[in-house]
């Protein structure tokens, strides 16, 4: 168990789809210590694997008090009521943005042992689990950003200096604001 360096954003990993998780061994609770590890050594809500460089479809969270990981997952809105506020992302360091989310989600997959698990709770909760859910489709927060506002988040990404001298030109997901 040891904290991974966290991806950031223009690291083609992060665009690309995440594999489904089908051994449930040693390997794969390795990874999730070292994702829980990792987030709580970020200050982060929640971590994918692909954002310590794993294409597999795992991530942990740790929200209002609930902490766990979900393998394989997938989520559900419980009604059709939105929330819109902040956002943040360990793969796009100290920036933020108001993003668009459902308001209550209900999230299944799997445990390390591969047992089932649902997990639901909190606005917030159910925010990360949809920004973790994302990160395994290979989608950034900043995609589902309205236009104007995507607009101003790639300057300000490109303004930093961690980013200086990538190059990227157009998301490969256009889903600019819409939720799924």
């Amino acid at each position: 168990m040891s904290v991974q360096p966290v991806r950031l954003f223009g690291d083609p990993v992060l665009r690309t789809a995440a594999a489904p998780v089908t051994t449930f061994d040693a390997e794969l609770r390795k990874l999730v210590a070292d994702l829980t590890d990792t987030m709580h050594a970020e200050g982060g809500a929640g971590l994918a694997a692909p954002q310590i460089g794993v294409g597999l479809r795992v991530f942990t969270f740790s929200v209002d008090g609930v902490e766990g990981h979900l393998v394989n997952p997938t989520w559900t809105a419980v009604g059709a009521e939105e929330q819109f506020g902040p956002e943040g992302c360990l793969s796009i360091p100290e920036l933020g943005w108001d993003c668009r989310r459902m308001l209550n989600v209900v999230a299944m997959g799997w445990d390390v042992h591969g047992e089932p698990v649902t997990v639901e709770g909190t606005a917030k909760l159910a925010r990360a689990i949809q920004h973790e859910t994302d990160h395994l489709d290979g989608v950034l927060f900043v995609d589902r950003l309205d236009a104007e506002l995507r607009k101003q988040a790639m300057a300000e990404i490109r303004a930093t200096e961690w980013f200086a001298g990538q190059t990227v030109k157009v998301s490969p997901h256009p889903l600019f604001g819409k939720a799924r």
